[in-house]
């Protein structure tokens, strides 16, 4: 009798055992319970991560860099594209922009139709400005397929600094002939440099420009 009811308690224990084992979802080790949790980030983390905000960089905060160059720049448009004014008139009245790009830069490229956007933006609230592109290429044909790429209203015609007569006329805007682009430099009405940006400008960046424009 013993025996046999020791047979059916084995019995009964295999079954329980076989039906856990086929239980699905289920967790065998501890291991495996923690590369599990691991594997789900939590709702907390990933709201945190989003609410992380980019800080916004710093503009023209340095001190008026003196007076806008005179000296001589060539220039160089596009078929059928009229040429921008030579010498570039700072200090005739206007705010004037000056950006520094290429045709091999990719970042100056992509930020042209955000700068004549803007340039339209300001014009239209009421601040005299004009842009000055600056090509500082040094292949003149990839220079001029660029611009005759581009479409009406874009940019056409181009202010150019050949190789050997940059320093000269980058010399008062406070820029090294080496510098990265695309540069930028704002030059007042009254012709004096108020600041430099390095770098690509995104659109977050245009309410601090706009308020040193107003300050002007």
């Amino acid at each position: 009798m013993s025996r046999c009811v020791g047979v059916i308690a084995c019995a009964l224990a295999l079954a329980a055992c076989d039906e856990g084992s086929n239980r699905t979802g289920t967790v065998r080790d501890r291991n495996e319970a923690v590369v599990s949790s691991a594997a789900q980030p939590t709702p907390t983390a990933t709201a945190a991560a989003s609410a992380v905000k980019k800080t916004p960089r710093a503009i023209c905060t340095s001190k008026p860099r003196g007076k806008a160059p005179d000296a001589r720049i060539d220039t160089a448009t596009a078929p059928n594209a009229d040429a921008p004014p030579t010498p570039v008139p700072f200090g005739a009245g206007k705010w004037i922009w000056v950006n520094l790009w290429a045709a091999w830069c990719g970042p100056c490229k992509e930020e042209m139709p955000r700068l004549l956007k803007w340039q339209a933006e300001l014009r239209k609230s009421g601040i005299l400005l004009d842009f000055a592109f600056v090509s500082m290429d040094d292949d003149e044909r990839q220079m001029r397929r660029f611009l005759a790429s581009q479409p009406e209203g874009g940019v056409r015609s181009t202010y150019w600094l050949k190789e050997g007569s940059r320093a000269k006329w980058l010399g008062p805007l406070g820029i090294s002939e080496s510098a990265t682009l695309p540069v930028h430099a704002l030059v007042s009405p009254k012709g004096e440099v108020a600041c430099v940006i390095d770098g690509a400008l995104d659109d977050e960046d245009f309410p601090r420009i706009s308020a040193v424009l107003r300050g002007g």
